[in-house]
């Protein structure tokens, strides 16, 4: 498991390092264009089409009909970093997206523990296996993987509802980027409101001293912590309601072998067993995965 564990670290090691050098090889690398005896225009070159004539021709970038010496002009030096707008439904440059696509990916992490169902099902999950008494069985990566497509399970609806209302109209550029932040914004705090207890919402505004009449006033950086910390209390309640059974075991193990003499005998090398046979014949996994879901409907 070490060795499988360092494998880990260097392949992602080896991917940041590949990201970084193209993001920055993207942004730092000039292009040069020579207009000069050549039939493409120079860099800038763009179509004008004159009013009288509904001709379209083509002029230098920042250059008259009647410029002089326009052809003494030396080649002009493409810059590596550029916003490109188209009035009011502005689109951004290829190098810009594949630059916000990167700083999402970073903070991708964050994302999908404060403002997602993750926080809930990864400590349910951790409780299970700390019941049970199996130190690292499920694995780390296995829990870590279930609760990551539970997750995206879960919030599929709203993750739709995303990509219907903001990232598809962005995309044709029927919508502003401000306007698709609102729509992103909408769908988050809906399933965010469901889950948070409105006592938690009370304390951190109160904190932050806001008042609200609707939930829409409530500001994103109140409700983030309010839903974080509703969610940390219901994931804790399920974690004891799922160790009531185990403790019983524990506790019915115990008796027996005090009442035998086994005193030197550890109680949990006994009561391991029975507690995975009880989990396997109760169907656990079905029952703990299915009510965990449940919870968020």
């Amino acid at each position: 498991m070490k060795g499988f564990q360092k494998l880990y670290c260097k392949i992602s090691i080896i991917f940041a390092c590949i990201t970084l050098a193209i993001s920055l090889a993207l942004v730092f690398v000039p292009e040069t264009v020579f207009a000069a005896d050549s039939d493409i225009p120079a860099y800038g070159a763009e179509e004008q089409i004159r009013p009288d004539t509904n001709e379209r021709s083509e002029t230098d970038y920042g250059a008259t009909e009647n410029a002089p010496n326009a052809s003494d002009e030396t080649p002009t030096k493409g810059r590596g970093f550029t916003l490109t707008f188209n009035g009011d439904t502005g689109t951004l440059s290829s190098t810009v997206q594949i630059l916000l696509v990167l700083t999402v990916i970073a903070l991708a992490p964050s994302i999908l523990v404060m403002l997602t169902s993750f926080t809930r099902v990864i400590i349910v999950l951790h409780f299970i296996r700390t019941a049970i008494g199996t130190q690292t069985s499920p694995p780390n990566q296995v829990l870590i993987g279930l609760a990551l497509f539970l997750t995206i399970f879960i919030m599929w609806p709203t993750f739709s509802q995303i990509n219907e209302n903001a990232l598809q109209p962005l995309d044709e550029g029927t919508i502003t980027q401000e306007e698709a932040l609102d729509e992103i914004e909408k769908p988050f705090r809906e399933f965010m409101y469901g889950q948070t207890q409105t006592k938690d919402l009370n304390l951190f505004c109160e904190i932050a001293e806001v008042t609200y009449e609707d939930y829409d006033d409530v500001p994103f950086y109140v409700l983030v912590p309010s839903f974080i910390i509703s969610e940390l209390r219901t994931a804790f309640i399920i974690g004891f309601l799922i160790y009531i059974p185990f403790i019983v075991i524990d506790m019915v193990v115990a008796s027996v072998l005090m009442s035998m003499g086994m005193m030197m005998l550890p109680p949990t090398t006994i009561s391991l067993p029975f507690k995975i046979l009880l989990f396997v014949l109760a169907d656990g996994w079905n029952l703990v995965i299915v009510n965990l879901v449940k919870t968020f409907y």
